[in-house]
């Protein structure tokens, strides 16, 4: 049973913006995204560079998660983000603009410790979603992918509406490919923060397709997040369910069991263990 961490809100705060980070450690997010890439100007890269380091060796975050994305692998800042977190020792990053493997093979390789890091694919551009099964198959220390929706729909050159019909395809190959291969996968950001009705719609859409959880530009869209991809009650209650009446049932030597008027096999045993445990870990954060 593949039960992962909590990743339903993994919050993008931009490392140039002291307060924001320090505000961070009392928001509930499941995780942080500290941005050294789009969200920080040119001039400001080394001060933000500088300060994400700080802040990973003061650490204080809990059990959250916490993810540094660096600057894209063709651009001058690169190395020294990479040295930088390396000599910070941070826990997780980010990489940009991944097309292929070969990509985070380059990253790994100019970190001091590699199997110290956890990676994680930014998929927005069309050659990683048609590498997306190459990539997801890295294996350690690739942690998962973040889908990076509106890179993609700019390079795809398609239409970004509320349900991302155009880019439907591109989710569900990041999803299938990352449920393959056992990694996690969290959908991308929603950039109308005035739309909080369409903000839950999309929330519950992306859990149905399989999503983990979402990256949010504000800390405004937690609450939601963290709803829409938790268990909800009724859930919960179902699952402790249907996993006694299989223990009641196997005790008697039947592998099968009829709860609520559906069949029950090992395998929706096995899902309602999995989100047994989710919900225990959502439980137990701090």
């Amino acid at each position: 049973m593949n039960v992962q961490r909590p990743r339903r809100s993994l919050l993008y705060v931009p490392a140039s913006n002291a307060r924001a980070l320090e505000k961070a450690r009392m928001l509930p997010a499941d995780g942080f995204i500290v941005d050294l890439e789009d969200a920080v100007l040119p001039d400001a890269k080394p001060a933000a560079r500088a300060t994400a380091a700080q802040l990973i060796r003061a650490g204080g975050f809990g059990d959250r998660e916490l993810i540094v994305r660096v600057n894209a692998l063709d651009t001058p800042w690169i190395k020294d983000d990479l040295a930088a977190l390396s000599d910070a020792k941070a826990p997780a990053i980010l990489v940009p603009k991944v097309n292929r493997p070969d990509d985070l093979l380059r990253v790994a390789g100019l970190l001091s410790d590699p199997d110290a890091v956890r990676l994680w694919a930014m998929m927005e551009t069309p050659l990683s979603i048609l590498h997306a099964r190459e990539i997801a198959a890295c294996g350690s220390p690739l942690a998962g992918f973040i889908v990076g929706t509106n890179d993609l729909a700019k390079d795809l050159r398609c239409a970004h509406p509320a349900d991302r019909a155009p880019m439907m395809m591109a989710l569900q190959t990041c999803v299938m490919a990352a449920r393959a291969f056992g990694i996690a996968v969290i959908d991308g950001v929603h950039i109308d923060l005035d739309d909080d009705v369409g903000f839950i719609e999309s929330c519950r859409a992306s859990r149905a397709l399989g999503f983990d959880g979402r990256s949010l530009i504000h800390p405004k869209q937690i609450a939601g997040a963290n709803e829409a991809y938790a268990p909800s009650a009724p859930d919960i209650a179902r699952a402790r369910k249907i996993v006694d009446a299989h223990r009641a049932a196997a005790a008697e030597g039947k592998a099968v069991v009829v709860v609520d008027g559906r069949l029950v096999e090992f395998l929706h045993v096995r899902e309602a263990e999995r989100l047994l445990s989710q919900a225990e870990m959502i439980a137990a954060l701090r």
